[in-house]
């Protein structure tokens, strides 16, 4: 999903393949809704489940091919997994053990993994905090105006990007300086990219690749200064 891209429903429910006809529902293998939460019960295992205007709560221990919503979040319970998460308006929680095998997305909405949680793909939205706990990010974290805290002891493969605001929608959400702490035990591997100003904090117990764009201030103890 590219950062740019507005959040239109219309253009949403294309790109998720959503039917605004009715609402559908083959056992086992694919849930699609219209208006309507969506919830996999604990320990199934079931394809692509999908909504316009509702959220998705996969239980512990289930397993889902993809989750899809517009308006809504995403939540997964400890040990639950799934190929790809995406949302428009709405945050994606990973709880413990949660495992996401591809890319997990949002546009307007917060990002957060618990301990020993696995994205493998990559992390991104436009708005919203990023919390990754003891957790692994395998594709490297990309935002345009969300905080990033990491840690302690979080993994990121393939750096940190935080894009430029660009266009009016990006100015409306915007809340300021992005304040990007990697915490104690820490490691964020490739490079550290800010296309814009940001506030970058890093444990003096935690290791990171090249910065570009920012001048990292070094700290020590469990939280930075302010």
């Amino acid at each position: 999903m590219s950062l740019r891209w507005r959040a239109c429903p219309a253009a949403a429910m294309a790109i998720l393949g959503v039917s605004t006809a009715c609402d559908q529902h083959v056992p086992g293998t694919e849930t699609s809704k219209v208006m309507g939460n969506i919830e996999v019960a604990a320990g199934e295992h079931t394809g692509d489940v999908s909504t316009v205007n509702g959220s998705i709560h996969i239980r512990e221990n289930a397993v889902v091919r993809g989750a899809q919503t517009v308006n809504g979040s995403i939540s997964l319970e400890p040990h639950a997994s799934a190929t790809e998460l995406t949302t428009v308006n709405g945050p994606i929680r990973l709880g413990q053990g949660a495992r996401v095998s591809g890319a997990a997305h949002s546009v307007n909405g917060g990002l957060s993994l618990a301990d020993g949680a696995e994205v493998n793909g990559r992390l991104t939205n436009v708005n919203g905090p990023i919390r990754v706990a003891a957790a692994h990010v395998g594709g490297g974290i990309e935002t345009v105006s969300g905080g990033i805290e990491l840690g302690p002891d979080a993994h990121v493969d393939g750096g940190i990007h935080v894009r430029k605001e660009t266009g009016i929608s990006f100015h409306l959400f915007s809340e300021g300086t992005p304040r990007i702490v990697v915490g104690p035990g820490s490691h964020v591997g490739g490079t550290l990219n800010f296309e814009r100003k940001v506030s970058l904090y890093v444990s003096d117990k935690a290791t990171i690749g090249p910065v570009q764009g920012a001048t990292a201030v070094k700290y020590s103890g469990e939280r930075p200064p302010g």
